[in-house]
């Protein structure tokens, strides 16, 4: 009887030693960004579980962190600077779903350098070519609606809101470096003057707000970006679109920023890119079910240096585009954020007309009006 007790004691502690080992939780996966030479050091994004009663705020007191960012919208968790043994915490906090590496975002242009008709003559190439289906271009743009009950969120370098071609319409809603949000740059303002300056954008009345994640360089962080995203998400004013006019290596959070901000019903246009590689590669212009955009030039040719493949969802004007700059001035460049700037005042155009709808609503309805020139899907916006 005793070495039966034995035995059983034996097997008890084998099991206890088992249940201690073999069916501990998982540490939370740490992901290094792609491109490390981008990377910050020390700096995470800790993206927390779902539910009610998890709380970043509180997940980041219980180890001594302070917050460089704190996200409830798009994503539930914090950015911060984290020592080797604060990571190591986080890792093993049942709370934290996963941790990836904080990186700079530096996406310099790669230059290769209610209802009316009405008809704007001596238009731009990109808005006279994206009113009709096909070449040859005709100098003129005709549309049925401004969009002016519809708010545009530009997430980049702020907008300079006192530029004339905004005609008061143009705001600050959000700085996430502290500042007062006015683009002290140059690529914001370009991206808000094409999708609904007076002379240079596709939807003229439609509101515009800044939302400024870089700095005078267009320099910033993915935490920087997320912030922006995150402020959007949770104070967007419906109906409304978004654009990102910045990329970076394959990041999941950013990624799923992203999808959270157009399940929340902001529709969001996204460049594929500048670096003339596969942009599936790239963030956000992976994110599945959003609509990724290419760029076209004026003979409906993907230029070589615009990311391609089966990420990109649709092509638009995005070559020698001429819009608003800083100083009240007007700057002509080419880069797939200017395409997708085109993409996002016709998903204006589309709100004013047909109401708030879904991001997939939306896409399959530009999908299916595009033309297939040269092997790629060019915009049809006929509104």
């Amino acid at each position: 009887m005793q070495r039966f007790i034995g035995l059983f004691v034996c097997v008890l502690a084998a099991l206890g030693a088992l249940s201690s080992t073999s069916f501990a939780a998982a540490p939370a996966r740490l992901i290094q960004t792609q491109d490390q030479r981008k990377a910050i050091a020390d700096q995470y994004i800790v993206v927390l579980k779902d539910g009610p009663s998890i709380n970043a705020g509180s997940v980041a007191q219980s180890i001594g962190v302070s917050p460089k960012f704190t996200y409830s919208a798009a994503i539930n968790g914090f950015a911060a600077k984290l020592t080797p043994r604060q990571l190591k915490q986080l890792q093993q906090h049942p709370q934290v779903d996963y941790i990836e590496q904080d990186a700079e975002i530096s996406a310099q242009v790669e230059q290769p350098q209610v209802s009316l008709k009405t008809t704007q003559t001596s238009a731009t190439w990109g808005i006279d070519r994206i009113d009709q289906p096909n070449l040859p271009l005709n100098g003129t743009y005709v549309y049925n609606t401004t969009a002016s009950n519809v708010t545009a969120y530009v997430i980049d370098t702020g907008i300079a809101n006192s530029h004339v071609q905004f005609s008061g319409r143009a705001a600050s809603a959000y700085d996430a470096l502290g500042g007062n949000g006015v683009d002290c740059h140059g690529f914001g303002t370009h991206l808000a003057g094409t999708i609904g300056s007076m002379s240079y954008g596709v939807a003229k009345g439609v509101r515009l707000r800044g939302v400024r994640v870089f700095d005078c360089f267009r320099s910033g962080t993915i935490s920087s970006v997320l912030a922006g995203i995150n402020w959007v998400t949770a104070n967007a004013v419906k109906p409304s679109v978004a654009i990102f006019g910045s990329w970076t290596s394959y990041n999941a959070t950013l990624n799923n920023a992203a999808s959270n901000l157009a399940n929340a019903g902001v529709y969001v246009a996204l460049p594929a890119g500048d670096s003339g590689v596969d942009a599936c590669t790239y963030s956000p212009g992976s994110t599945v079910a959003l609509m990724t955009v290419g760029a076209s030039n004026n003979t409906d040719t993907r230029p070589s240096w615009s990311n391609y493949g089966n990420c990109v969802d649709l092509h638009a004007p995005g070559v020698s585009i001429l819009s608003t700059w800083i100083n009240g001035g007007t700057n002509t460049i080419s880069s797939t954020a200017m395409a997708a700037a085109h993409v996002t005042g016709c998903a204006a155009k589309y709100k004013a007309t047909y109401g708030d709808v879904p991001q997939s609503t939306l896409n399959q309805w530009l999908t299916s009006n595009a033309t297939v020139v040269n092997g790629i899907r060019i915009m049809y916006c006929p509104l």
